[in-house]
């Protein structure tokens, strides 16, 4: 580059992480190419001494300030500084936030870091999804033991949609399918029994929807799969190992996956609070 070899210093203070601040700086920055600049961060700024320090460097330094400070005393405390040091300064969110004032007649909650909380609950929720997918219908029991919650029941208990349900509620979910033939992961035994719900249903209803899914096949209805007896016999093998993990049980018959899902909801938040209470 040429030009400014030394480099245009610019303060980018925040009372969060400063990621805004500084993304709007680089993307100015970007448009000066022949020029230097040097970024610096003051991330979690919260009280005035901090911003005088601020204002005492950038004075000494010849910086600009570019700031993202939410808190109504704080905002007006280091534009108050920079105009009386003659310190060109930058409120990115200022006008913003008083335009959509104007415009919805309500006040800003003026609490730092609500994007970052935004963000981190919508990587929260894309890692739960990942998470459903990974560990769906026994494929990895290691996921067993890394889930907030295990479901297990036979097939077509709704164990995949009511995954995928929570995890949009950002629960970390696995299911275990349970077949009289094949003996349940060893992982599943040593998960805590209030880490676990099994999932049970009506036999005629269970009957019905196997036949229509043999249908939707294109198979025979007379299939064993959607056999009563053969239903009978996975209903009963289901209980065993339900009454042997000693988990909460559901009856899914007749229920809306979204039914279902807030009885678990429920029963995790009584769960989290009670161990809150301990």
């Amino acid at each position: 580059m040429q030009g400014n070899q030394q480099g245009q210093l610019i303060y980018v203070v925040s009372d969060s992480i400063g990621e805004t601040a500084e993304l709007v700086v680089r993307a100015g920055a970007s448009q000066f190419d022949r020029f230097l600049f040097d970024v610096q961060k003051y991330p979690y700024i919260e009280d005035k001494e901090s911003i005088d320090e601020i204002i005492a460097s950038a004075k000494e330094s010849k910086a600009m300030i570019v700031f993202t400070l939410v808190i109504p005393e704080l905002n007006a405390y280091i534009t108050q500084q920079a105009a009386l040091h003659g310190i060109p300064a930058i409120d990115v969110m200022g006008p913003l936030m008083h335009t959509l004032q104007g415009m919805l007649k309500e006040p800003p909650t003026g609490k730092p870091g609500l994007v970052r909380r935004l963000d981190e609950e919508y990587f929260r929720k894309v890692d739960a999804i990942e998470f459903a997918v990974k560990y769906d219908d026994g494929r990895d029991p290691r996921g067993l033991l890394r889930a907030d919650v295990v479901l297990i029941g036979v097939s077509r208990t709704s164990k995949t949609p009511l995954s995928m349900y929570l995890a949009n509620k950002r629960l970390k979910v696995a299911n275990v399918p349970l077949v009289p033939e094949v003996e349940p992961p060893e992982e599943l035994f040593q998960l805590p029994p209030e880490r676990c719900v099994g999932l049970t249903i009506n036999p005629e209803q269970l009957n019905g929807i196997r036949t229509e899914r043999l249908k939707a096949l294109g198979l025979t209805a007379q299939a064993n799969y959607a056999n009563l007896d053969r239903i009978a016999e996975e209903l009963a093998y289901s209980k065993r190992i339900i009454d042997r993990l000693g988990c909460k049980v559901i009856d899914v018959s007749n229920k809306a996956v979204e039914e279902t899902a807030n009885i678990i909801l429920e029963m995790i938040r009584k769960n989290n609070l009670r161990n809150e209470r301990k």
